[in-house]
């Protein structure tokens, strides 16, 4: 069962006539925290849609979670999984968060422990490089065991659990020869320290895990800020009714609604279902439109599920219900579009899918060799140990997280919040750049004019607009920067409608005009009995102009896609030299045109605030949101754009780029590293002691390299 969402928490509900809660097997969704790569969402795909009554299975990577529809039995579910490897369990919101912060914390005590060991069995290797010999060299020999092996098994529990998972079910990862070079490196160490042996390399095998658990924080970290923006659609359901029947209205839960049912929708509620209005309506539609302001409709109108009521109470006949409404269907949309992109398959990934058999290949070769050559078998492992660590993927692992760690802290400096691990590689490849209009390209703008209101007015309408967070309220207050608020107490806000207060004992509100009796006014002041319109205007938001040609300088083509009226959208589209532009685009044809812009080799990236949007923003190969952008938009978005101007958006795509060729750099110096490393080696010339310190040189080149985005012009 799913957590309850905020909606169903916030809502007032009727406890005698609540129903009561049962289990459901058309639709449910598992957390799987043991995937790591592309491979992975092929595995459990497959296993999932092999099973009996499975409809569909969807992979998320970014949110390690998977989706399933059908006749579903969610015990069975788990156990198919777990016969292929993988650990899973029903998903729950807050118990989702709760797991992601669990392993954050984890993994970060994991490295502190290998890196605290680490120095401290260095320190006493260097006794024994200094000469030691005989009964002193078998102490420190010892003592670095005693550091090294519970270490050791501590700290690399993340790679030798995610190997044994794969290994147990005759499947292959990379974490396989990470836990074979460590555990072989620490053992092949025990043996020489109790036989009076030369050489150990317990810091061999405790800098081979601090290593790689860098990579693996900086790999979670990235992916962590990840939110679906499914599950904030989901929210906006009413999750109950006031349904007629012959003794009056019960209120029945929103799955047992019929179509033909008579719905009462009461003033602040949402709408349930898709129906027709049996009265004249006045409501909010921004999540479909984008557009704020309030939507009139007469008597017989067509209303959507999640439209708010923001007049007096009205009655519908449902018309769809349950997976057929509006609201769904554009979750779905939005759910289709995140698998899709989320199945996007990293450098790293693209990488490791020959890696780690060739490297298992080349370490049994050269022991086999040296063992028929020599007949020793001591030297032989030694040799296999050697060529597994120095052929161990860290810098491999390191060359993309270090990049897109150092890019994302650049980015966030220069006002970008970059939450996908797979952002930066798919706004570099992208060529073609969609821009919503109203909230994105344009804010609302008010300006007063003389002798529309007095100064007490300006002054009420001061103090009403600074406590309120609406975007026309903000932009009322920054209108009247330099008025002195008046002495409003009492004030309160009444969501989607206004503010309201006390001033000199009198009933003060601002708000949108429907509310307060102005049917053809978006903002209006009421003080008293006097109600006055506020003219409201919108204006380009700071950048804007800026931006067709630099973005053209990128090779990046603009476009414009609004739900606004013809007229506005081509005005605004000429004024900022953007030809490509369509206006009256609903939610649908949004997604479809974002469908039909990616043909080919073209990729899109969807620049959007509102809810309407956020299929549009799912369906994109990249998409950025304003951080004024509504909920559900801000979680489809690859990146949030922290600052109000849009200035600085052709740096995203200019910090992206370089972001993938440094990543590219990097594997091209793990390359290098290896063609001259494998054959010291396979030659016998590298211990696991000089192995680990190549390895260890090489990931520290590979997280410098990455460095140099931060300095880059």
């Amino acid at each position: 069962m799913t957590a309850a969402c905020p909606a169903c928490i916030a809502a007032p509900v009727d406890m005698d006539q609540a129903p009561v809660a049962h289990e459901t097997h058309q639709s449910m969704t598992l957390s799987v925290p043991g995937m790591k790569c592309a491979a992975c969402i092929g595995t459990v795909e497959r296993a999932l849609n092999a099973m009996p009554g499975v409809e569909d299975a969807r992979v998320n990577l970014t949110l390690k979670r998977v989706s399933l529809r059908g006749a579903l039995d969610a015990e069975k579910a788990v156990q198919t999984l777990a016969a292929v490897g993988y650990d899973a369990y029903p998903f729950d919101l807050q118990s989702g968060k709760a797991s992601d912060n669990r392993v954050s914390r984890d993994l970060i005590l994991r490295l502190g422990v290998a890196g605290f060991a680490m120095m401290n069995v260095m320190l006493l290797s260097v006794a024994v490089w200094s000469g030691a010999t005989d009964a002193t060299r078998d102490l420190f020999h010892l003592i670095s065991a005693t550091i090294a092996l519970p270490t050791t098994i501590f700290a690399a529990q993340p790679f030798f659990r995610n190997g044994w998972s794969a290994i147990r079910v005759a499947r292959m990862n990379m974490d396989v020869p990470i836990s074979l070079a460590i555990l072989l490196a620490a053992g092949m160490s025990l043996y020489e320290s109790l036989n009076g042996g030369a050489h150990a390399y317990f810091d061999a095998a405790l800098s081979l895990t601090f290593f790689l658990l860098i990579g693996r924080v900086l790999e979670h970290h990235t992916r962590a800020a990840a939110k679906s923006a499914a599950e904030d659609l989901a929210a906006l359901e009413e999750h109950r009714a006031q349904r007629k029947t012959a003794n009056g209205y019960e209120t029945v839960a929103q799955k047992d609604l019929r179509i033909g049912d008579e719905i009462f929708v009461a003033a602040g509620m949402r709408v349930p279902v898709d129906g027709v209005a049996q009265s004249d309506t006045v409501t909010d539609r921004a999540f479909l439109t984008g557009e704020s302001d309030p939507v009139h409709s007469s008597k017989g109108a067509a209303l959507r599920a999640g439209e708010i009521n923001l007049g007096t109470p009205f009655r519908l006949t449902a018309t769809a219900v349950g997976e057929d409404t509006s609201l769904r269907q554009m979750t779905r949309l939005v759910e289709t579009a995140e698998n899709a992109r989320n199945s996007y398959t990293t450098l790293a990934d693209r990488a490791a899918r020959v890696y780690a058999p060739a490297v298992h290949i080349l370490a049994l070769l050269a022991f086999l060799g040296w063992y028929i050559g020599t007949g020793d078998l001591r030297l032989s492992l030694n040799i296999a140990i050697a060529v597994l660590i120095i052929t161990c993927p860290c810098a491999l692992g390191l060359a993309v997280p270090a990049v897109s760690t150092a890019a994302i802290g650049r980015l966030y400096g220069m006002g970008f919040l970059v939450k996908s691990g797979t952002a930066l590689e798919r706004l570099a490849e992208t060529n073609q750049v969609v821009f919503d209009k109203t909230g994105t390209l344009t804010l609302p703008g008010i300006t007063i004019d003389a002798g529309v209101l007095s100064q007490e007015d300006l002054s009420i309408a001061k103090a009403l607009a600074q406590s309120s967070a609406h975007p026309l309220s903000k932009a009322l207050a920054e209108a009247l920067v330099d008025q002195e608020p008046a002495l409003v107490t009492e004030i309160t806000e009444v969501p989607g409608k206004g503010v309201t207060g006390l001033f000199k004992g009198q009933s003060v509100a601002l708000g949108q005009g429907a509310w307060l009796g102005m049917a053809s006014a978006r903002l209006a002041l009421k003080t008293g009995v006097n109600t006055t319109a506020i003219p409201v205007s919108e204006v380009l938001r700071d950048g804007s102009e800026a931006l067709a040609p630099v973005l053209k300088d990128l090779n990046l083509r603009p476009h414009v896609l609004s739900g606004d009226t013809v007229e506005k959208t081509k005005e605004l589209a000429q004024r900022l030299n953007m030809p490509d532009w369509q206006a009256g685009v609903t939610p649908e044809e949004k997604f479809q045109l974002i469908a039909r812009l990616q043909a080919g080799d073209n990729h899109v990236a969807m620049i959007g605030d509102g809810i309407n949007d956020a299929a549009a923003l799912t369906a994109a190969h990249s998409s950025v949101a304003p951080g004024s952008a509504l909920d559900a938009a801000r979680n489809a978005a690859d990146v949030i754009l922290l600052r109000p101007s849009l200035e600085d958006l052709p740096k995203l795509f200019r910090i992206s780029r370089l972001a993938v060729h440094l990543s590219r750099q990097n594997f091209a110096i793990a390359t290098l590293y290896n063609a001259i490393a494998i054959p010291i080696a396979l030659a016998g010339f590298a211990t696991p002691l000089l192995a680990a310190l190549a390895m260890s040189l090489s990931s520290i080149t590979v997280l410098l390299n990455a460095l140099r985005i931060r300095i880059a012009k």
